[in-house]
C-alpha cells in the first residue's frame, strides 16, 4: 500500500509540474459568451491567446443574437470571486482595436495583435492594480486569466455596462491532457490490483 502512495505522489507532483504555466510561452484560453444580465440575449465563444515571451495577446470570438447591437469589449480583471462579479476593464482603454461596431452577430479577430508590454494596452485603473508598470500590469492579468477571474465582455447600446461575457479558462497543454488520462488509468488498475489481492 505504501507504494501506491508513493506512486501517485509522484504522479501528482508530474501532473502538477506539467501544467503549471511557468516556462511556457503561449498559454490559450476558451471563453463561452453568455447573457451577462437579465433580459439581455445572445451567445458566443472567444479563444484568447497570452505568450509570456512576446508579452502579446490575441483573441477571436464570434457572437450571435445580440439584444441589441455592438458598442464596445474588452476584458475585465480581476474580480474578488472567480466566475462572478464585475469588475473594470484592464484591457484596453475604449474597446478592442478594430471591434465592429453597430452588429448583433459577427466575428472578431485582433488586428494588430495587443502589446502588453505598453502602459497604453491596460486603462489608467488597471495600470495602478498593477503598481503603475506595464510589466506590473501584465503579471496581474496573467493570474487573472489564470484564477477565473478575468472575463470578456460584449457590450450594446441596450446594455451598456455589458451584455455578454465569460470568464476565461486555461486550456491544458496536450500533453498535460495525456498525462492526467494515463495516471487515471494507472491508478485505477493499482486500485484494482490492490482490492484483488485483499480479497485473497
Amino acid at each position: 500500500m505504501r507504494w501506491l502512495f508513493s506512486l501517485g505522489a509522484l504522479l501528482g507532483a508530474l501532473v502538477w509540474a506539467l501544467a503549471s504555466p511557468a516556462g511556457a510561452a503561449s498559454f490559450t484560453y476558451d471563453v463561452t459568451l453568455s447573457p451577462e444580465v437579465v433580459g439581455a440575449t445572445g451567445s458566443g465563444t472567444a479563444t484568447v491567446v497570452y505568450n509570456d515571451v512576446l508579452h502579446s495577446l490575441s483573441i477571436t470570438t464570434d457572437w450571435t443574437g445580440l439584444s441589441g447591437v455592438t458598442t464596445v469589449a474588452h476584458i475585465h480583471c480581476c474580480v474578488a470571486t472567480p466566475g462572478a462579479g464585475t469588475v473594470q476593464v484592464a484591457v484596453t482603454p475604449g474597446t478592442l482595436p478594430g471591434f465592429p461596431v453597430g452588429v448583433q452577430s459577427g466575428s472578431y479577430t485582433t488586428v494588430p495583435i495587443l502589446d502588453l508590454a505598453l502602459n497604453g494596452t491596460y486603462t489608467a485603473g488597471f495600470l495602478t492594480v498593477g503598481g503603475g508598470t506595464a510589466a506590473g500590469a501584465e503579471a496581474a492579468l496573467f493570474a487573472g486569466m489564470n484564477s477565473g477571474t478575468a472575463y470578456l465582455n460584449i457590450h450594446s447600446d441596450l446594455y451598456p455596462a455589458g451584455e455578454i461575457r465569460g470568464f476565461l479558462a486555461l486550456v491544458p497543454e496536450p500533453g498535460t491532457s495525456i498525462l492526467l488520462l494515463g495516471t487515471g488509468a494507472l491508478l485505477a488498475f493499482a486500485r484494482r490490483r490492490s482490492a484483488g489481492r485483499s480479497a485473497q
